[in-house]
């Protein structure tokens, strides 16, 4: 196998991956933000002890968490259409399927972090007068997320490698741009061994930058 290094230059990443590269990024940030706002939300309604709440935010948790993500993608994709009658973009599809599929993981962290928090902070926020919501939003909460922090960093991480799952409904996302780059010079294996690698640095810097905050964070309690 003769590879052809002259493959790798500038016009490599700024005809082909930057403009993945960014939609990939925007996707991470907006699904992140999306995921840990509705997470908490699913969170809550499953710790509420109200059964109203805490069966249709098991259900929608489980079985979300039990179907493959690029399943997920495609079913939004090919039925909305047919439901609203009208195409959906694979660009907003994308996002739609991302914050609802990985807010059933986040649901569970956040859960996980509320649940951490020592019932003795729940009782002293009672005695102060604070309602339930005041608890959540100034006791609870804060406490939770910070607990939470390096999880749902790894978690996002996780998210970010997940958007080349994108690809399945034509989405240009950074491995499309590879992939189209190694269409149009021929040189396909020059192109998927060049996005492996642009992964795996990304994902290994924040991996490293995740451990180096739990650190700092273990150090201070």
């Amino acid at each position: 196998m003769n590879l052809d290094f002259s493959f790798y230059n500038w016009d490599l990443i700024s005809n082909f991956v930057l403009k993945g590269l960014y939609f990939s990024l925007m996707l991470t940030l907006v699904a992140t933000i999306g995921g840990v706002l509705f997470g908490t939300v699913l969170a809550l309604m499953r710790l509420s002890g109200r059964k109203w709440l805490d069966v249709p935010a098991t259900i929608y948790v489980n079985g979300m968490r039990s179907i493959p993500l690029v399943m997920v993608i495609l079913w939004f994709f090919l039925l909305m259409p047919a439901i609203i009658g009208r195409p959906i973009g694979a660009e907003l599809s994308a996002v739609v399927t991302f914050i609802a599929f990985e807010a059933a993981y986040f649901s569970e962290i956040m859960r996980a972090g509320i649940q951490s928090i020592p019932r003795g902070q729940v009782y002293a926020g009672q005695a102060l007068g604070m309602t339930y919501s005041q608890n959540m939003k100034l006791v609870v909460l804060p406490q939770a997320f910070r607990n939470m922090l390096p999880v749902l960093l790894t978690q996002t991480i996780i998210l970010f490698q997940d958007t080349s799952l994108v690809y399945a409904i034509g989405a240009y996302d950074m491995l499309k741009g590879f992939e189209v780059a190694g269409k149009n010079f021929g040189r396909p294996i020059e192109a998927y061994l060049a996005a492996a690698v642009l992964y795996f640095v990304m994902c290994y810097a924040l991996s490293w930058a995740v451990k180096r905050l739990h650190q700092k964070i273990a150090i201070i309690r």
